[in-house]
């Protein structure tokens, strides 16, 4: 899942972006409401971390555009320190989908991004299941069946955006867009090489196939026998 993270107070920033990355989230960082619009422009991300006050265009301001001009789909978090409830109640009918209060500790927001991004899989909780494959997002682990997952960082979020995409057929470009940060290069072979791996991993033996490649196409998580 890709994440936009906008703030003028970097240190805050990019120890938020750290704690995501841990989480397998790819992450690009901003500063000011006009790097977030153009960032947005350019990129399509699955959540925006929005700080309410920054000098210039705002966090009110960056939503309004998002959602009002733009119908931009990203889930926004916002982010501030003003706790009254009409600062609450303005960011949330500006569009905003959640608001976490100023000092916070990480794994809350940890845990509303992974509520706002379940609500695009259809999913209730941290448990992801599709056929005989299970995600925990919030334990970061994986099973096929009993058998538990060892995958790295990357393959992790692979299979995350897969189990929330199931059975779409999904470009290489789209996973380069979602799953890998603005410092991927879309000249390499990388997305070949991760999703070569995970299948692999997904299947052995003679476990049934799940991952398959659709030629010109893309890839495709299948359900599988349970």
């Amino acid at each position: 899942m890709r994440v936009l993270v906008v703030d003028d107070e970097i240190d805050l920033a990019k120890a938020i972006a750290r704690g995501l990355r841990r989480e397998g989230y790819a992450v690009d960082v901003v500063q000011s409401g006009e790097e977030a619009l153009d960032a947005a422009e350019h990129t399509e991300y699955d959540l925006i971390c929005l700080d309410l006050t920054m000098p210039g265009i705002d966090g009110r301001d960056v939503c309004r555009e998002l959602r009002v001009e733009r119908d931009y789909p990203a889930r926004i978090l916002m982010l501030t320190a003003r706790d009254a409830v009409e600062d609450r109640v303005g960011g949330l009918d500006d569009g905003a989908d959640d608001y976490l209060v100023k000092p916070f500790a990480f794994p809350e927001l940890a845990a509303r991004a992974r509520m706002l991004l379940r609500r695009d899989s259809g999913q209730r909780a941290s448990l992801l299941v599709v056929g005989p494959v299970r995600l925990d997002s919030a334990r970061h682990e994986a099973w096929r069946g009993d058998r538990k997952l060892d995958l790295t960082a990357k393959e992790f979020t692979l299979l995350r955006y897969f189990m929330t995409n199931p059975g779409q057929v999904i470009s290489q470009e789209r996973l380069l867009e979602h799953v890998w940060d603005e410092n991927a290069d879309p000249f390499t072979n990388t997305v070949r090489v991760t999703v070569g791996t995970l299948r692999r991993k997904l299947t052995i033996g003679e476990e049934e196939p799940l991952l398959e490649t659709v030629v010109g196409a893309g890839y495709r998580l299948l359900g599988g026998a349970v």
